[in-house]
């Protein structure tokens, strides 16, 4: 038996976030779309996630993407979303960071000016649209997931911090949409630990209370997601700009806004009356970074009024790199190590 396993990688980031794109060393997964090869990942081989998010070889701030064949003949490659919650169905900053680095990897060929393609996400197909200058990745605008508001302006007693309002968007998650000012908030990087310790009590208190339900996929879970929105500034007639933090259950604030966030603030608006279609908002994290999230239309989903947007944002690669697993370091659990080798990963 080898006493080591390796997997390839890309580490890329969009807005702040680091995705770490799996780019070898994973050998094929059961199920006859993404979808069920994610579902086979969360509940009998979950050791990848783990060990690339976990110490010594990476931190719960970081998602992993791994690229896998297309079941879609219409899409060029597949990929699966895993974050410290678990398996999100859709995600716009890791939507952005594989497209990229299947542009600079080759996998999809680069062209010059703007190009299309569709990718197959465990929610399925997402259109990609990149626009390559000199030879670089620019931007990637893709699809948002159809967003909607669940519940609005609802109170709940939060234990340590009294009552909070807040609303429910799904973007491809269940969001808790709140005022970061009602909690006293301004959204800068020196609240970022307050901000996590704030949201963890609020998101801790909302799943005790409810769960929520997808009007076509039912249960979906917990509640994973908070978001906090700042003041609403008009840049330009079609143009609005907020400041935002996003966090993911339990204590991750995110590097970025996250797209699937940006898509709840532009669900919320347009629920709330302050947006029309073509309009475009721009959420700003912590750290100066940003999407763009443009609304293009309200759509009907089997009879559930939604919010059609695109998100678009850059990605950028960091290195490329071996992860070497060694089976008898101490930091790797058994139970991790047996999982790898069920992903058939050569030695």
């Amino acid at each position: 038996m080898a006493h080591n396993l390796k997997i390839q990688l890309m580490d890329t980031h969009a807005g702040g976030d680091v995705s770490r794109i799996v780019t070898g060393g994973v050998g094929p997964l059961p199920g006859a779309s993404v979808r069920q090869q994610m579902e086979y990942l969360r509940d009998d081989a979950d050791g990848l996630r783990r060990l690339l998010l976990e110490e010594p070889y990476g931190i719960p701030e970081m998602s992993v993407d791994l690229i896998v064949p297309a079941t879609d003949p219409e899409a060029e490659w597949g990929y699966i979303i895993m974050e410290v919650m678990g398996y999100p169905i859709y995600s716009g900053s890791n939507t952005i960071c594989t497209a990229t680095a299947l542009l600079e990897l080759g996998l999809v060929p680069k062209q010059e000016g703007v190009q299309t393609f569709k990718l197959e996400a465990p929610a399925g197909l997402v259109q990609i649209e990149a626009r390559v200058q000199g030879g670089v990745v620019e931007s990637i605008t893709c699809e948002g997931l159809p967003s909607y508001i669940h519940t609005h302006r609802a109170a709940i007693d939060v234990p340590g911090l009294g009552e909070v309002t807040y609303s429910v968007a799904y973007s491809g998650g269940f969001y808790a949409l709140v005022e970061a000012a009602d909690l006293g908030f301004s959204l800068e990087a020196s609240e970022e630990r307050q901000l996590a310790e704030t949201a963890h009590a609020i998101v801790e208190a909302i799943q005790a209370e409810r769960g929520f339900f997808h009007y076509t996929l039912g249960d979906v879970g917990p509640l994973p997601f908070l978001h906090f929105m700042g003041p609403v500034e008009q840049v330009s007639r079609h143009a609005y700009r907020s400041r935002s933090a996003t966090y993911v259950h339990p204590g991750v604030i995110c590097r970025s806004t996250t797209g699937t966030g940006t898509s709840a603030r532009l669900a919320l608006m347009q629920y709330e009356g302050r947006i029309q279609p073509g309009d475009m908002l721009e959420t700003v994290s912590l750290r100066n970074t940003g999407f763009i999230g443009t609304y293009t239309g309200l759509g009907d989903a089997d009879g559930q009024p939604v919010v059609e947007n695109r998100i678009t944002g850059k990605g950028y690669v960091l290195s490329q790199a071996d992860v070497v697993v060694n089976q008898d370091d101490a930091m790797v659990s058994g139970n991790v190590w047996e999982s790898l080798r069920a992903l058939q990963v050569p030695g």
